[in-house]
């Protein structure tokens, strides 16, 4: 029989004594265990879900890694890429490549009957992988690409849809500036010429993604559109855009396309593009971080203090063990096995309280954002069981070897005192 253990018991499960101080001071260390440790659940689970939720909006309107040609023209434009289809093939078998789509961009000013607008169109064909946009479709269909004729559809934000008061199925003229290459047979040298044309376009559909740096004037139409208009022929796009099978992966699949397609293009991935806001999701780590260490903190200094009442309020109880023959490792014991109950209750209660809330909002988003200053509607939730069991056995760890420091205060009380005192 476990003598210590079985002391332990007796003392956390009396009813004597329920008027001491050590009742309610047990109580708030048990408690304390139970906010930080949901704390801690709903910091991981929220940390996590922001990045992941930012991470795909941004992959999914712009890629994980973008072809492009090494320089642009004279007005900005885009100058067009041509990649042989046996190239692309070989491109598509390197490892950690999912999908190759051809897209390409055009700006270009809206023009209503109270309005001016600049929007950029992205033209994409039947290689483009629509799963990002059917997601945040609001209404309408998605544009037309496959058809024989180029397509007039055009997929626009609700935001813009809001800003220009224009409808579903409702039409407006787009006007573009066109850098034109020529060649003047009389002079017989080259020369560039720049030309303004329009395209009628329908809008077919309405999306929202809630991410206004994209939804303020980001569209959508058939990628025939942006070659007609820029002189292309139907070989040439604007960039080839690659998604990953795996993003941890995304700067070795980017070191080896460079090594395929040499310098003859510019590669460049997501997160150079876009490095303001993967450096601000970075730093989202450092908060989160420093948000589970003060948390482990409070609950280690709440369980210390009422570890220390309990034993100054059982003096007379260890003075009485260590006459009877207890030794101070045995009497540590006792108020080790009292510890790792009352923290095992902490942790049960803590887990239950934190994974429950993450559970409701996951499921529920009960909890509303500002879309136009967090880039999402409703707080991010990531269920990562793993991480749940590292932060447990984490906090299991360093509240138990914190806590033996306050039974060093068992080997300096004497049976003589104790009983001379009581």
């Amino acid at each position: 029989m476990n003598v210590e253990k079985y002391i332990a018991d007796r003392i956390t499960n009396s009813n004597q004594g329920q008027n001491s101080i050590s009742k309610p001071i047990v109580k708030i260390g048990i408690l304390g265990i139970v906010l930080g440790l949901s704390v801690m659940l709903l910091t991981i689970s929220v940390v996590l879900g922001f990045k992941k939720e930012i991470t795909k909006k941004v992959t999914g309107l712009a890629a994980d890694i973008t072809i492009s040609n090494i320089s642009y023209g004279s007005n900005g434009e885009q100058i067009p890429i041509k990649i042989l289809k046996d190239s692309l093939i070989t491109l598509k078998k390197l490892q950690g490549i999912k999908h190759i789509q051809s897209i390409a961009f055009k700006n270009g000013i809206v023009k209503t009957k109270t309005e001016n607008e600049g929007i950029l169109i992205k033209g994409i064909d039947t290689t483009y992988d629509v799963t990002f946009l059917k997601k945040y479709l609001l209404s309408g269909n998605l544009p037309s690409v496959g058809d024989k004729e180029t397509s007039n559809d055009i997929l626009i934000s609700e935001s813009l849809a809001t800003k220009l008061d224009l409808k579903l199925n409702e039409k407006f003229l787009v006007y573009f500036v066109v850098q034109h290459e020529l060649y003047d047979s009389i002079q017989k040298v080259a020369f560039t010429k720049f030309e303004q044309r329009s395209r009628n376009f329908n809008i077919c559909g309405i999306f929202k993604t809630s991410f206004s740096d994209f939804d303020n004037n980001l569209t959508f139409a058939d990628l025939r559109q942006i070659q007609r208009l820029n002189y292309w022929d139907s070989s040439m796009v604007g960039n080839y855009e690659i998604r990953v099978s795996d993003f941890e992966r995304l700067d070795e699949t980017l070191d080896e396309l460079n090594e395929s397609l040499g310098i003859n293009y510019q590669i460049i991935s997501v997160k150079d593009t876009f490095s303001n806001i993967f450096i601000w999701l970075d730093k989202l780590d450092i908060n989160g971080v420093i948000i589970v260490v003060l948390m482990i903190l409070v609950a280690v200094i709440n369980m210390i203090t009422a570890l220390l009442i309990l034993i100054l309020e059982r003096t007379n109880m260890v003075g009485m063990l260590k006459s009877m023959g207890m030794s101070n490792v045995d009497v540590r014991k006792i108020f080790f096995y009292i510890s790792i109950r009352l923290l095992s209750r902490g942790l049960l209660w803590g887990n239950v309280l934190g994974i429950g809330i993450c559970l409701i909002q996951y499921y529920f988003g009960l909890v509303k954002l500002d879309s136009s200053t967090y880039y999402i509607d409703k707080v991010a939730i990531e269920l990562s069981w793993m991480s749940y069991l590292l932060l447990n056995i984490g906090t299991t760890f360093v509240c138990i070897l914190m806590l033996f420091l306050p039974t060093l205060i068992l080997t300096k009380i004497t049976p003589i005192k104790t009983l001379r005192f009581d």
